[in-house]
């Protein structure tokens, strides 16, 4: 329920503006674009002195651009073109966080300017609030400022979790934030931590040369994932040389001038130059004074929202990863966007796609969308699978990528595709061919289109009239 307040501009229905928005990643900018566009006086609040949130500087963007950075060293290395002509190329970690830093610049001034264009006032500050509709401001000069609005959007996203027994202010000891500012070149890294930012560093850091041990908490890699694209990972990272131990959780990590050593429940011990933890994440709601608006986050941080991203206090909404699945980048986005119509007309009804497709950036990339084979079988669903191998087609041959997969399931009656799932480069761009596809209604979602339409050759899309004329010829 909604708390009463004692706040005079609540009564009077005078607020400051008709939005405050907390927070300038996706989600908070998804919103914000959308109210702005239909006439809202919205602002935006931000701790950090320049927009994007923690995807535009410590998360996806970064980590993304690093990887590029990565997987061309690996390309120019592994080439044959230039094979025996120069000597390998090597990078350091600092050498590839150049490109990642000009890519964040670029990302910064861009999403000022929508911003700008768009006359949404961004307020640089600590938020937190004073009462459902009051929030109170603190300034980098110390300065405080009280703000309301008739509806309040936390879009906070979430942080590393950092266990209170380990000393993240030791040097060698980095969260999946502080490694970008790692300066040395480490020989080895201890990787706690095998969901997809552990399973991506995993990649960068192996692709520079440095010895890399995966710790996984579970028994197999990202086992969301269709199990083939699981051990498609695991089989490339161990073949590259990662060491990876499943099933296995830390008792204590022991740091010093020289090293840091991973003392294990198993018995086990191991020793690197750095440790990079990177097991879970909390919503950044702690600092926010929840109670004072009637709100309460969960043990992890995270907000309890309605179908339209609506809280249990009817004028304050909650988007991205601060409410936890599918924290993705590209939802938060839609579902600020989904949040301000919800705002804006509260009849509204537009929701999520219910296939979100998910990419993940290790070397080689792995991108899903629909059901996993694993699914399928549970749900008694009689299904047919087609693949294509990437080293069979032209263009991977043509550009050195042929490790890789894509395989299609479908419907063994209807034809009906219900998952894709790719393994290889450029595997978040592929995917996309069969979503859209996956999409159309009316019988159009349907295998058969893969083998109907013409594709340029050669492409990688290729691939999937290759993997639809291998499943259909599965068919009796």
């Amino acid at each position: 329920m909604t708390k009463k307040s004692a706040n005079p501009k609540k009564k009077n229905a005078n607020y400051d503006y008709d939005v405050i928005i907390i927070g300038t990643g996706p989600g908070g900018e998804g919103t914000a674009m959308e109210l702005a566009k239909k006439y809202k006086k919205v602002a935006i609040v931000e701790r950090h002195k320049d927009v994007g949130g923690g995807c535009t500087h410590w998360g996806t963007i970064p980590s993304k651009a690093l990887r590029q950075s990565v997987s061309r060293l690996i390309d120019y290395n592994s080439n044959p073109l230039f094979r025996g002509h120069e000597k390998a190329k090597h990078l350091t970690f600092p050498d590839i966080l150049k490109h990642a830093s000009s890519v964040i610049h670029k990302q910064v001034q861009l999403r000022s300017g929508f911003y700008d264009r768009n006359r949404v006032e961004h307020i640089v500050g600590e938020a937190s609030f004073i009462d459902e509709h009051t929030l109170k401001i603190v300034k980098d000069d110390a300065s405080v400022d009280e703000l309301s609005a008739r509806q309040i959007v936390i879009a906070t996203g979430s942080r590393p979790y950092k266990p209170a027994d380990i000393d993240f202010n030791h040097p060698r000891v980095y969260d999946s934030d502080t490694i970008l500012s790692l300066k040395h070149d480490p020989r080895s890294i201890i990787i706690y931590g095998a969901g997809v930012i552990g399973s991506e560093y995993a990649s960068i850091f192996r692709g520079l040369g440095v010895k890399v041990d995966l710790i996984n908490t579970r028994d197999r890699l990202l086992s969301f994932l269709d199990d083939e694209m699981s051990d498609s990972l695991s089989y490339h990272l161990w073949n590259n040389g990662v060491v990876i131990r499943h099933g296995e959780q830390i008792e204590r990590v022991e740091a010093n001038d020289d090293a840091v050593i991973v003392h294990l429940e198993s018995g086990k011990k191991m020793r690197a130059d750095c440790l990079l933890f990177a097991n879970g994440r909390t919503g950044n709601t702690a600092d926010l004074n929840l109670q004072n608006a009637g709100l309460k986050a969960d043990g992890r941080g995270q907000l309890k929202v309605n179908d339209q991203y609506q809280t249990t206090v009817s004028n304050i909404y909650a988007v991205g990863d601060v409410i936890g699945y599918p924290s993705l980048a590209s939802a938060a986005y839609d579902q600020g966007r989904l949040a301000a119509s919800a705002m804006i007309d509260n009849q509204s009804t537009a929701k999520l796609i219910e296939d979100i497709p998910t990419g993940i950036y290790t070397i080689p990339e792995i991108s899903s969308v629909g059901k996993t084979e694993q699914e399928l079988t549970e749900a008694k669903i009689p299904y047919e699978v087609g693949r294509s191998q990437f080293k069979h087609l032209a263009r991977a041959q043509i550009t050195n990528s042929v490790v890789g997969s894509l395989k299609i399931l479908f419907h063994r009656d209807t034809k009906e595709i219900l998952g894709i799932h790719c393994f290889g480069e450029n595997a978040a761009e592929i995917i996309h061919i069969g979503q859209a596809i996956m999409q159309q209604k009316n019988g159009g979602n349907n295998i058969e289109y893969f083998v109907n339409t013409t594709f340029n050759y050669p492409t990688m899309a290729e691939a999937f009239r290759v993997a639809a004329l291998n499943g259909l010829n599965r068919l009796f």
